[in-house]
């Protein structure tokens, strides 16, 4: 792979994403009391050191600029309607602006290093740093909702470097909003007994469907499209209505625009879905670098696949944008 000119070596990758908890965050996008701390949990030391090195290591690491933005454009909608109650809610349009701002002035590629705190006792593998590249990690990542992945890379010299990368837990944000938007009361009020469950309009309602791919988002979207372009399955058993602008940072219309959609088998749709694959102007398959080679050679799919009966009209290429850019994990 190449990375601002340079080719750099696939080594491995950390089996599972780190996932940014709340005591890691910085004040105003924390959801919690206190002030946050630096260290960050990366996984059991038995995963932690063989990835990183021995005991004491101290892994160079970097971000890319290009990165950051993509990530940051991802969250707009989460900086204008907030899932979760973060303490600087009222600030976070201005937050975002700001963040925005600041990684726009910063280098394409962004070093810094991780030292391991093996001063912590127990089972859990911890970093820390100083530098200014972890600290703007601490300063722009939302609690819960965002997850950083590590790729193990050797330059032409045979050195080893860890490229992170931000991402945007789509799910969970929509796990988040359906709680906010389908649950009435406040926290310590109490519910009138006669009072079973919320009322919710019947656009509301249509809403809540379309963010499991049904209703009349997936009625309309399979009368486009009855069957998997990849597969072939035309069971409506066997066929998820996926999104492309995930629901979870779409508007109300986008959440019901079929045009917002592909009809996809199981596999390919959590690819889709998970941003682990996405597809071109041209309707070929590109499969993210996130995935190991062995899982590639497993999915049945190539890179660079011709998919003919892909329906990418006008429309769904405006939001196959967004999946591109915001959701795909290139």
């Amino acid at each position: 792979m190449k990375i601002d000119g340079q080719k750099f070596n696939f080594v491995d990758t950390l089996n599972s994403p780190i996932t940014v908890p709340d005591c890691f965050v910085m004040r105003a996008s924390k959801i919690g009391g206190g002030n946050g701390e630096a260290k960050l949990y990366i996984a059991s030391k038995a995963v932690m050191y063989p990835f990183f090195g021995n005991e004491g290591f101290v892994a160079k690491c970097f971000l890319l600029k290009s990165d950051l933005l993509s990530y940051m454009n991802a969250l707009h909608s989460e900086y204008l309607h907030p899932s979760q109650n973060y303490r600087g809610a009222d600030e976070m349009p201005q937050l975002w602006k700001e963040r925005v701002a600041k990684i726009e002035k910063l280098p394409d590629i962004i070093d810094f290093n991780v030292t391991a705190q093996d001063q912590i006792e127990g089972p859990r593998g911890y970093v820390n740093s100083k530098d200014p590249g972890y600290q703007l990690i601490r300063e722009i990542s939302l609690p819960l909702v965002t997850y950083i992945s590590v790729m193990q890379l050797t330059d032409a010299f045979g050195a080893i470097l860890y490229y992170w990368k931000l991402f945007a837990d789509f799910e969970a944000i929509s796990d988040k909003k359906a709680a906010l938007v389908f649950t009435y009361g406040k926290k310590g009020e109490r519910i009138p007994a006669q009072a079973s469950e919320p009322k919710v309009s019947s656009r509301q309602n249509e809403i809540r469907k379309a963010r499991q791919g049904q209703g009349i988002y997936r009625d309309k979207l399979l009368s486009e499209c009855p069957f998997c372009p990849i597969t072939m399955i035309n069971d409506e058993r066997l066929l998820i209505a996926s999104h492309i602008k995930p629901w979870a940072v779409a508007s109300d219309s986008e959440k019901l625009d079929p045009k917002n959609g592909f009809i996809l088998s199981p596999l390919y749709d959590k690819l889709f879905d998970r941003g682990l694959m996405t597809f071109t102007e041209d309707r070929r398959i590109v499969l993210s670098n996130w995935i190991s080679p062995k899982n590639k050679e497993r999915l049945g799919i190539k890179d660079g696949q011709f998919v003919q009966l892909l329906p990418l009209d006008e429309a769904r290429q405006s939001y196959m944008q967004f999946h591109r850019s915001s959701v795909f994990k290139g």
